[in-house]
């Protein structure tokens, strides 16, 4: 027989807003690879990556419980960090 306290415990796994954010990189990296990769930027990185805003906005929308202040400020760099990489990309350092 296990004790009581086993039973107590809970771990609900990973955070959605690191999984957010995990995927947010994950599809900027292959949209970014595959379609901003020349001189110009292709027009489906752009349909991409409005189609990925959209999924933010209801994800954010739909755990907006979880969203505490030291998420959001994550989430906030990690945005700044896929433009400061995509103009880098650009820039081809």
């Amino acid at each position: 027989m296990l004790p009581d306290e086993v039973y107590k415990r809970r771990h609900y796994g990973t955070p959605q807003s690191i999984l957010l954010i995990v995927s947010n990189f994950t599809v900027f990296a292959v949209l970014a690879s595959i379609f901003a990769d020349g001189k110009t930027v292709n027009w489906f990185f752009w349909v991409g990556m409005g189609l990925l805003a959209i999924y933010n906005i209801l994800n954010i929308r739909k755990d907006r419980e979880e969203y505490n202040r030291a998420r959001i400020i994550a989430y906030v760099i990690s945005v700044l960090l896929m433009a400061g990489m995509f103009l880098m990309f650009r820039a081809k350092v």
